[in-house]
């Protein structure tokens, strides 16, 4: 039977919460429907006999104290959530030692959505790619440079070190563990059961691009600010140099090192972002987003918006445009 603890963060988020104890639990239960007996014991675990979680009245009493906990065979770190995720995460530091500790032992360790905040910080992801979700993506890679993002990744999978993306792709990591642990009918069955789209990959097609901003080069927002004003014309790295007069290489290197992208990566994901806007508010061809956003080769438009995005222009556009639905001037969505 497989020892799996979930840790109860200071600072937790319920909903990252019970999925992780339900999925397991109700395995067991078809399992004992079909005759079978149980394969995971699951237990709550945290700092303090009873945490109070960040956002709303909840309260979770555990089974067992972390200090309590000598051996296990997964321990999974739910998602926290704070305005500062540093300060989430230090008010979990005594916790660190013990994970470490199991993790030395042979534990596999999971972590859920923004619970990679936590794990990072105890040093299991070190050297390795993760997940988390795509929001926290600028604020992860500053806190913890030696961990590499597994950019749009649902899930991730390093020498039994685990993680998954935002919100809900939670769930399809849980399956894939249960399926690890199990067999691929049982995660099937756990797919139908709590009508979860499985083996879901990416993330990418509900991020939202919002120009990476926050940095304090004023030059290269004022080279931001153009690309994203003039998307539709032929922009020249040359041209943006000039305009903030340094040398191509000077500017390259600036740019890079303010939005973590290069200058060609960033038009194109300005240029990304607003077809997807365009989509999703009006039943457009692909020809027409194509010219407004800048492309003129159909075959370059649909590699780079599957690349950015995961899906074709097409298979966009059906997913999520919905007539006498205008989202196009909702404030906050979209660049910033």
């Amino acid at each position: 039977m497989k020892k799996i603890f979930v840790y109860v963060p200071i600072n937790g988020v319920i909903e990252a919460i019970t999925p992780a104890v339900r999925i397991f639990q109700t395995a067991n239960d078809f399992l004992a429907a079909n005759g079978l007996p149980p394969k995971f014991k699951v237990e709550l675990t945290g700092l303090k006999k009873t945490i109070t979680l960040s956002e709303g009245p909840y309260t979770i009493t555990v089974d067992r104290l972390l200090k309590d906990v000598s051996e296990a065979d997964l321990f999974i770190v739910p998602a926290l959530l704070h305005p500062s995720m540093a300060t989430a995460v230090e008010a979990n530091s005594a916790a660190f030692p013990q994970l470490t500790a199991l993790h030395a032992k042979g534990t596999e360790m999971a972590s859920l959505c923004l619970g990679a905040f936590l794990l990072a910080a105890t040093g299991v992801l070190d050297g390795k790619k993760c997940s988390t979700h795509w929001a926290y993506y600028n604020e992860f890679m500053q806190l913890y440079p030696q961990v590499t993002i597994a950019s749009g990744s649902v899930i991730t999978d390093e020498a039994g070190v685990y993680s998954s993306g935002g919100a809900n792709s939670i769930w399809n990591l849980l399956l894939y563990l249960v399926e690890k642990y199990t067999n691929r009918e049982m995660a099937i069955l756990l797919a139908k059961f709590f009508a979860i789209d499985i083996d879901r990959n990416s993330q990418n097609a509900f991020s939202i691009f919002k120009g990476q901003k926050d940095h304090p080069d004023e030059d290269i927002i004022k080279a931001q600010d153009f690309i994203e004003k003039n998307i539709s014309e032929r922009i020249a790295i040359d041209q943006l140099a000039s305009m903030i007069a340094v040398s191509r290489r000077s500017f390259e290197r600036r740019f890079k090192q303010a939005t973590n992208n290069t200058v060609l990566e960033y038009i194109q994901r300005v240029r990304i972002e607003a077809a997807k806007r365009k989509f999703e508010s009006r039943r457009l061809n692909i020809n027409e987003v194509m010219y407004d956003v800048g492309y003129t080769d159909t075959k370059a438009f649909r590699d780079v918006f599957k690349k950015v995005t995961g899906l074709t222009p097409i298979e966009y556009r059906n997913k999520y445009y919905k007539p006498n639905l205008d989202i196009s001037f909702t404030p906050g969505y979209g660049l910033s």
